[in-house]
Parts: structure tokens; C-alpha cells; sequence
């Protein structure tokens, strides 16, 4: 099909209206897809047609350095000849997803998995292949064809700490090879300080933004003010983090089925953000379990609304 002259100034008009993420802000929206977990997951794209949300979070790389991809209905088909998942559909939705202004990364971890290094040697190593399979490196298996991700999260809840800020360092060094975009390194930690697996990594590595998990803990979003302790997380932000402009998420479930506690309705989470935005600059917005759960409940417009306010 040939575009005619109005067209191709209709489609650049509608890129440039997109409003871009802006790292900066304290009012962004990260929410994790791939785990089904409301049951009624949409592709990709189509939480992308509107402005909700601002980082889509690809759950998981929930093995490595053996890869294993787990997408659950979003992704199902394979290499020929390999269990590695190959995903032409979202490949198309994350390019969709960048072109509307949203980043995407893709999470390593989870709460079930097999994942873990042996040192710093296998962890520089697996970075490299990262770079090679997911961003601007070339590899004969690319999960997400030529997409290009915007970053890397770390959800790591099992194994030992071995090795994580050697694979940051490395993923870090190539990022910088490629000037041509930005890229981010995130984390999504238990809010008990220190987090039990990943304490020692957020010391001594960078992070962009750390998305802390506001739930399923006594420190949860329902022992607001009490036990809530996104101070202890500020504190570490401009204290001891390696990056003293790191932004701190508020993790809230997406609905009373998203986690087994921590869950408050979008009333209760606007006071709570709206308490932490005039006391603390480090935050960067909130993030949530998952898109599925966060659209059908309501509450992912609600946040939109209390972040825009």
C-alpha cells in the first residue's frame, strides 16, 4: 500500500503526540503483564491504546541462565526445535506500546522460577546474551524478534544474591554502546528493609527505578500509616543507593485477588501517594500487580486520575 502525503502527516502527527516517559516525574504508571492473573488477559496492544499506563512490565524470565520465557495465553509457541519461546504477536505490541511513548521491560525472577548465578563469570556472561537476544545485540533466537526492549527488572524472590551487580554492570556497559535510546535497569524488591535476596545488589548497582512490593508484608499498603515504610526505602535512595536520583514506586495489588494482602481501593491509595508525594522526593509513581487485575477492578483508572491530579 502506498501512503499518500496526508497520511504519512496524519501517522507522524499521531507518534508525536504520544507522550513520551519521562523518567522524572513522580506521577508515572508501571504495571507487570504476562501472568494472566486476573484470567482475562488482553494482548498487549490493547493496553496500550490509551494513556494509563506509562511502563509495561513483561512477566517473566522466570529461568536463567537456562532461559525460560512464561507469558502464560499472551505467548505459547516455540522455536522449532527449542522450548524458547518465540512471540511474534507481542514483538508487534511492544513496538506498538514504544510508538504510543510507553517503555517496556522485561522481568527476570518471580515468585516461582528457576533462576540464579554461580558467580560473577556466569552472570557478565548472561548479561552479554541478554543484550543479544532482547536489545540491540544480534542472536539467531530473538524471543521478541527485532524489538528492541527498553530494560531489564529484577523480581527476584529466591536463590542466592550471587552475581546480580556483575550483570548489571555488563548489561550497563552495553547500553551505553547504543546512544540512540535510553535504557533502564529496575527492580521490584519486598517492602521489609533490606530485601531479603536483592539488599546487598541495591547497595552496590545501579537502578533507574525500584518498584517496591507494598503488599503481602506486614509493611503492606493496609498497614497504612502504622507499619508502612516507604521512609526506610527514601531513605536508602539518597543514602546508600549507587544512584541518588533512583525513583521508588508505590507496589499496590491490582485488585483483593492480586495478592493475599496489601490490597486497598483507589480512595485509600490516593491518600497514601498523594501523603508520600509532599513528604519524600524520591518517589516515581506507582506500580502494580497486574494490568489484568488493575483494568478489570477499576483501580488502573483510578491511578491514572490520582497521578494526573
Amino acid at each position: 500500500m502506498k501512503l499518500t502525503n496526508s497520511l504519512l502527516v496524519g501517522l507522524a502527527a499521531s507518534i508525536a503526540g504520544a507522550a513520551a516517559f519521562d523518567i522524572n516525574c513522580n506521577s508515572n504508571y508501571a504495571s507487570y503483564y504476562g501472568q494472566n492473573s486476573a484470567r482475562n488477559q488482553k494482548q498487549l496492544g490493547e493496553y496500550c491504546k490509551d494513556a494509563t499506563e506509562d511502563v509495561i512490565v513483561l512477566a517473566f524470565m522466570n529461568g536463567f541462565p537456562n532461559i525460560l520465557l512464561n507469558f502464560a495465553n499472551a505467548c505459547e509457541t516455540t522455536f522449532d526445535g527449542s522450548s524458547l519461546l518465540h512471540c511474534p504477536n507481542i514483538a508487534k505490541d511492544i513496538k506498538y506500546c514504544q510508538s504510543q511513548g510507553k517503555a517496556v521491560v522485561l522481568s527476570m525472577g518471580g515468585a516461582a522460577g528457576s533462576y540464579g548465578f554461580s558467580g560473577d563469570g556466569d552472570a557478565i556472561s548472561f548479561a552479554d546474551t541478554v543484550w543479544n537476544m532482547f536489545f540491540n545485540g544480534k542472536a539467531t533466537q530473538r524471543p521478541f524478534d527485532d524489538a528492541v526492549l527498553d530494560g531489564i527488572d529484577l523480581d527476584i524472590e529466591g536463590g542466592s544474591g550471587a552475581g546480580y551487580p556483575a550483570f548489571i554492570n555488563q548489561l550497563r556497559s552495553h547500553y551505553a554502546s547504543d546512544p540512540s535510546k535510553k535504557y533502564y535497569i529496575a527492580s521490584a524488591p519486598q517492602c521489609p528493609f533490606p530485601d531479603a535476596y536483592l539488599g546487598s545488589t541495591l547497595n552496590s548497582a545501579w537502578f533507574d527505578m525500584v518498584y517496591v512490593q507494598f503488599y503481602n508484608n506486614y509493611c503492606g499498603l493496609n498497614a497504612y500509616p502504622t507499619w508502612f515504610n516507604y521512609g526506610d526505602w527514601d531513605n536508602w535512595a539518597k543514602t546508600k543507593s549507587v544512584n541518588k536520583n533512583v525513583k521508588i514506586f508505590i507496589g499496590a495489588p491490582g485488585s483483593p485477588s492480586a495478592a493475599s494482602s496489601g490490597y486497598v481501593d483507589g480512595s485509600t491509595l490516593s491518600t497514601v501517594y498523594n501523603a508520600v508525594r509532599a513528604n519524600y522526593t524520591s518517589l516515581g509513581g506507582i506500580m502494580t500487580w497486574d494490568v489484568s487485575q488493575a483494568r478489570t477492578s477499576g483501580l488502573a483508572s483510578s491511578i491514572r486520575s490520582m497521578l494526573n491530579a
